[in-house]
């Protein structure tokens, strides 16, 4: 199954469940691609020892996941684009949710 993931939460524990449960979805042979958007583009600043989302955001990439970036909402944020938050657009956007058969949001 291809699912897409949408993150627009800065909360850690909300990122932290959403990269959890693509780490899960990518053990049961699912193709799964993440879309940052608005807050959710903060993801790596808010890691905590109890809500490490850059552990998790780095074992769903080690893994073969994909991870999307909305460029306009890290430029809003005065960030740069990284391996783990790679500048996007609303086009890569729409691409996944077109062709993902389940598209969940956090």
């Amino acid at each position: 199954m291809k699912i897409g993931l949408i993150i627009s939460s800065n909360d850690a524990e909300t990122c932290w469940n959403a990269l959890r449960y693509a780490n899960y979805s990518l053990e049961q042979k699912d193709e799964v691609k993440v879309f940052l958007m608005g807050k959710g583009v903060e993801y790596q600043k808010v890691s905590t020892d109890k809500f490490n989302t850059i552990e998790q955001a780095d074992k769903f990439l080690q893994s073969g996941g994909k991870i999307y970036a909305c460029g306009t909402c890290i430029k809003a944020r005065e960030q740069e684009g990284s391996e783990m938050c790679p500048i996007s657009t609303l086009k890569d956007m729409y691409e996944i949710v077109r062709e993902s058969d389940k598209v969940v949001t956090f």
